[in-house]
């Protein structure tokens, strides 16, 4: 796997190797191994797989300490895009975001460590979207910053005024109403 880095230490875009041929194409998907010696020792507790349509957009969640997630994730039919939100206050990125489209046919994976808000938008008529996290989820440590805040300055690449949001979506505060449980200078993570 070849390890893209991007403008956020530690949030990595993970391109695999694939191997075509007449009959089709094999990768290897997860290999804790070359993880571990290419991005950082993780250990993935818990997969988790969405199925959603077009226009629909997901977070940004994350999950408050003691139950923060670092997640891998990766679209394994259609196409989003997603997004991770520094929510580590005091960082030097306080605040900035990484996107990256994920498709069935670019087979990339994302890594988002924890301290950080994540979220996608569907912009395939269906998309299947697959993520391994390190801690197991705790629904009363549920948080999350508004998707549609602007002051982010995310492309989501569908208008938002018709994105379909669950209902715990739309409640979420805006970056600048809100509280980070995260400090970038405590090693919490």
């Amino acid at each position: 796997m070849e390890i893209i880095k991007t403008d956020i230490d530690d949030v990595v875009i993970i391109e695999p190797r694939i191997f075509k041929d007449a009959r089709g194409y094999f990768f290897e998907s997860f290999s804790k191994r070359e993880f571990d010696e290419k991005v950082g020792h993780v250990d993935f507790v818990q997969d988790n797989e969405s199925c959603s349509t077009y226009g629909v957009m997901r977070g940004l969640h994350f999950q408050r300490p003691p139950y923060a997630q670092a997640k891998l994730v990766r679209c394994v039919k259609g196409r989003v895009l997603d997004v991770a939100v520094d929510i580590r206050k005091g960082s030097p990125t306080y605040g900035k975001h990484v996107a990256v489209e994920l498709s069935e046919d670019n087979h990339r994976q994302f890594f988002i460590p924890r301290g950080f808000a994540h979220g996608f938008a569907v912009l395939s008529d269906v998309a299947v979207f697959q993520y391994k996290c390190d801690n197991y989820y705790h629904p009363e440590a549920d948080g999350g910053i508004s998707i549609l805040d602007e002051s982010l300055g995310i492309d989501w690449q569908i208008d938002p005024a018709n994105a379909i949001l669950s209902e715990k979506d739309t409640k979420h505060s805006l970056l600048e109403d809100f509280d980070s449980p995260f400090d970038f200078n405590i090693d919490q993570y």
